[in-house]
């Protein structure tokens, strides 16, 4: 079967050709030294479907949510197109189309804005104003985006999310290099990529130390961490009587953000929107570090990249060694053994909060909460050594406790003050954070916690329905079930061969593990 039209609108067991699964190695698998990351917890009571069925279960979710040009997270709760989520699905993708992914980054990418911004929503046309909130005539992008270039053809929002991009662009390259090659993927998307990157880098360093900042919570996609908390206690929110939350009529209102955190968050929105989405003027901006590890690891994509089209990439991992000292330097806290959000506007940063139990770091612009976001660096494979050995040890500590009290990676702390097992970012895990994770583990040597981690992920998203998130002590299903990037991430795990560690010398943490995939 033609693999650029393995999917369609329906899909059936027959209908699917998938690759075989990896042969198990014949060579004992050399010992590992021991992990700070505990053996994993037993099994629950379903022992989770086997592959070939969680791969056509998978392939569903995606077939169900493609829309004939990109996919939606969930079809009902998200019924646009969101821009980390495609491109973590376009990354699940490639392994079932190749042609179907470079699409969805190719539609992504057509609603750039051309001051370089790559909206975090592309709203589609045929889906009620009412079907979601807020909908494009609260963003209004043509109009009050028409200083930054926003694009008259198609309706987005005027914020950015997390830029995975590049990356999903090299995998998606590498799943297919000949189609690749010949509908010149790469040669049209570069362009856009590196203008998405100067962006970042010239207009979203607000603090002034080369790091990006985030002008929204919503920005950095973990939108209700208690991260945001101290910086957002600044804002005003707008009245409840001026917006209508379409959330709540989707999931339960005990699993989402407050009325308070969501009337912030409409206020930070209004406000970049009556300014023509000019940056550097809002109450919100925040170096965060799972945010900038992504376009660290975007830029060493980049590199490669440009290397395929011919061009030197050199000043793109000079940019990428830059990035990660300013990392390092800037949002690094030893106390805490992990990175901390640093408050750019407020220079307090955090003296309100604390909730997490951490003593307040010396530097009082840091926040001292510990959230996902600061352990997802650890998939930079130019990190120092003692660095990534204190993620790994956090990791299995008290405070997030993988392979000892959780499956999967939680969102927050579990010891703070506002752990929530199931609210929206403040407790609950992530399938995408723990994949990150999951190449982290394997970037720095520790194969042994990355397929406990693996294992824990494909159970876990098979039993729960390929959920949004899920508690992280029971994997309880929360939010929407069939969710995009929990069902593209899941084909990615199984479509790569576990036994397989990234040299931490490579010049990306995703490039030797998929060597196995290539093609052409």
């Amino acid at each position: 079967m033609d693999r650029t039209a393995q999917l369609t609108s329906r899909v059936t067991d027959r209908e699917i050709a998938y690759d075989p699964p990896p042969a198990a190695s014949s060579a004992p698998a050399a010992p590992s030294a021991p992990s700070a990351v505990s053996a994993p917890l037993p099994p629950p009571h379903s022992p989770g479907p086997p592959a070939e069925s969680l791969r056509v279960a998978a392939a569903r979710v995606l077939a169900a949510n493609w829309t004939g040009a990109s996919t939606v997270p969930s079809r009902n709760l998200y019924p646009h197109q969101w821009s980390w989520d495609s491109a973590f699905v376009a990354i699940g993708l490639r392994h079932l189309s190749p042609l179907r992914a470079q699409t969805e980054l190719e539609t992504l990418l057509a609603a750039q804005w051309a001051d370089g911004r790559v909206p975090h929503i592309v709203f589609n046309p045929s889906v009620p104003l009412d079907a979601y909130f807020p909908s494009p005539d609260f963003w209004r992008s043509s109009t009050a985006g028409r200083a930054a270039g926003a694009p008259r053809t198609v309706q987005t929002s005027g914020i950015v999310q997390p830029p995975v991009h590049a990356l999903a662009v090299w995998l998606v390259h590498r799943a297919d290099p000949g189609l690749s090659r010949a509908r010149g993927f790469l040669a049209r998307l570069y362009p856009r990529l590196a203008a998405w990157h100067r962006y970042l880098l010239h207009r979203r360093d607000l603090g002034g130390g080369g790091l990006v900042s985030v002008v929204h919570p919503w920005e950095q996609g973990m939108d209700n961490s208690p991260c945001w908390d101290p910086p957002l206690a600044r804002v005003t929110p707008a009245p409840a009587r001026s917006f209508r939350r379409a959330d709540l009529g989707h999931s339960a209102p005990e699993d989402r953000p407050t009325d308070l955190d969501y009337g912030r968050y409409v206020r930070l929105a209004a406000d970049y929107r009556d300014a023509g989405y000019a940056d550097g003027g809002g109450e919100f901006a925040v170096e965060d570090p799972a945010f900038n590890a992504l376009l660290i690891a975007s830029e060493q994509a980049l590199a490669r990249i440009a290397g395929e089209l011919g061009a030197p990439g050199t000043a793109r991992h000079a940019r990428a060694e830059r990035l990660t000292a300013a990392l390092v330097e800037r949002l690094w806290d030893p106390e805490s053994g992990m990175f901390l959000c640093r408050d750019v506007m407020g220079g307090s940063g955090g003296a309100g909060g604390g909730g997490s139990g951490n003593r307040e770091p010396r530097d009082r612009a840091l926040i001292p909460e510990r959230g996902v976001s600061g352990l997802v660096p650890l998939l930079l494979p130019g990190l120092p050594r003692e660095v990534a050995a204190a993620l790994v040890r956090t990791l299995g500590g008290p405070h997030f406790g993988l392979g000892d009290r959780t499956r999967l990676v939680p969102s927050y702390d579990l010891l703070g003050e506002a752990f929530d097992p199931h609210r929206y970012w403040r407790g609950p895990a992530w399938f995408n954070t723990s994949w990150l994770i999951e190449r982290g583990l394997r970037v720095h040597g520790e194969p042994a916690a990355a397929d406990a981690l693996r294992e824990a992920f494909l159970r876990t998203a098979g039993d729960s329905g390929f959920a949004e998130y899920v508690d992280p002590y029971t994997g309880e299903a929360c939010g929407a079930l069939g969710f995009g990037w929990t069902a593209a991430l899941a084909l990615d795990l199984l479509h790569r061969r576990p036994e397989h560690t990234v040299s931490s010398t490579g010049t990306t943490a995703f490039d030797r593990s998929d060597e196995g995939r290539d093609r052409g």
